[in-house]
């Protein structure tokens, strides 16, 4: 029995949030290495290491939180949460601009405050777009629930495609700083809507300590959800590779080309706004593929997809020349249908009482992997060259095509989930 009906204008206020707190990831990577080359003077040897260093820290300080914030939204509501997110998300961004004159002060230099920074933003954002993942699923039954779960992955494109084909325009215009205050704006819009316009309608979980046993018990029996995390370790640091080291190979390849550094970031910009759009233009596909194709196939799908897109990288030599469209769409269809099975397949076997703790564990496997293949992806970077990060993470997504295609041998036909989840309404 839920405490609220769900109104149509809870769920657009879900659609608006996921652009919103997608908007404010996507920009902050973004700007990051225009940032830390103009202001902070990091130097194109040590690029690769330094920003691959910023995501890992900040990821591990997320893992535990994200974990624990599943939990506390299963006990006390998602809204709260994320409203607190939003909140401390705006305060690290309003601050990050001026890390240098204030790290001075402080006596830790800019890049040791701009470290702080993103770590607060990243704890901000940490708590907010795992519950707008569980309010989603929450919103939805077994049979609309991979058109509501498209629905909010076209907004989560439509938000990075903004970022990318919009917003990184402005530094040619106003400078880079006023679009890393922007950003501090956009998190204060998401507190808002969230305060206002979400409610918690699932079950609250009565148990006072982390269900850790229910979780484990969880993923030992269900094979397709040991799938689902497994997808979430390899593919969830796709979006970052692409946000990350696609601009960076842009930025720090422009001296060679004699392309200056705004004009870079902007073709950049251009190129990963693109991917944005074939996101956008494919993620309904997507949805109506899972319905009716099945979670596991799709999911099999878009991993191929997406890995011969990131492997079809090592052929690319300029970033600035055509063919670098070609491996670029492919990772952006698979991209799409990525961003929607894992979460779709991961909410149907996860029981409405301990979901938000469920999707903790998943977002906690996916932070291990950025991780893991973003510390990776920098030492290749630096030390092989630009492409190598991408074949790196294309030939991880095509080896766990081989394991969705092992677990589709024997699958279950999938009605159970919806008649389990008729039997707990």
């Amino acid at each position: 029995m839920t405490e609220h009906i769900i109104e149509r204008e809870n769920q657009n206020a879900l659609y608006l949030l996921s652009a919103v707190v997608m908007v404010f990831m996507t920009l902050v990577v973004a700007i990051q290495p225009l940032f830390l080359r103009n202001v902070l003077g990091v130097s194109f040897e040590k690029a690769g290491f330094i920003n691959a260093n910023i995501h890992v820290v900040t990821e591990l300080l997320d893992l535990a939180l994200i974990l624990f914030l599943g939990y506390l939204s299963d006990r006390y509501g998602r809204v709260p949460i994320a409203t607190m997110g939003f909140l401390a998300a705006a305060a690290g961004a309003l601050l990050a601009p001026f890390s240098l004159q204030l790290g001075m002060l402080l006596g830790i230099g800019g890049l040791g405050f701009y470290y702080l920074m993103r770590i607060l933003m990243s704890l901000g954002t940490g708590a907010v777009w795992p519950q707008i993942s569980a309010l989603a699923g929450d919103f939805t039954t077994y049979g609309n629930r991979p058109r509501i779960m498209a629905n909010t992955a076209f907004m989560m494109a439509l938000g990075a495609t903004l970022v990318y084909a919009v917003l990184m325009q402005i530094p040619r215009h106003a400078g880079f700083i006023t679009v890393m205050l922007l950003t501090a704006g956009v998190a204060l819009i998401g507190a808002v809507v969230t305060r206002r316009c979400l409610v918690d309608v699932a079950p609250k979980l009565e148990e006072e300590r982390v269900p850790w046993r229910q979780v484990r018990d969880l993923l030992v029996g269900e094979e397709r959800l040991r799938l689902g995390f497994a997808s979430a370790f390899f593919a969830r640091s796709d979006m970052v590779f692409i946000g990350m080291f696609l601009m960076m190979w842009f930025i720090y390849f422009a001296d060679i080309v004699g392309v200056g550094q705004e004009e870079a970031a902007a073709r950049g910009g251009a190129l990963i706004g693109y991917a944005g759009v074939v996101v956008l233009v494919s993620v309904s596909f997507w949805g109506r593929l899972i319905a009716n194709f099945g979670r596991v196939q799709s999911l099999a799908l878009g991993l191929a997809l997406s890995g011969l897109g990131f492997a079809s990288m090592g052929f690319v030599v300029n970033p600035f020349d055509w063919f670098i469209i070609l491996p670029t769409t492919l990772i952006a269809v698979g991209q799409a249908g990525c961003l929607v099975a894992p979460q779709v397949l991961t909410i149907d076997l996860a029981p409405k009482d301990i979901r938000g703790s469920v999707l903790g564990a998943f977002n906690v496997v996916g932070g291990i992997g950025i991780i893991f293949f973003v510390q990776i992806g920098g030492f290749l970077f630096d030390e092989i060259g630009p492409h190598a990060p991408f074949v790196f993470i294309g030939v991880g997504n095509l080896l766990l095509v081989c394991y969705a295609a092992w677990v589709m041998r024997g699958e279950i036909g999938e009605h159970r989930l919806a008649e389990r989840e008729l039997n707990e309404a």
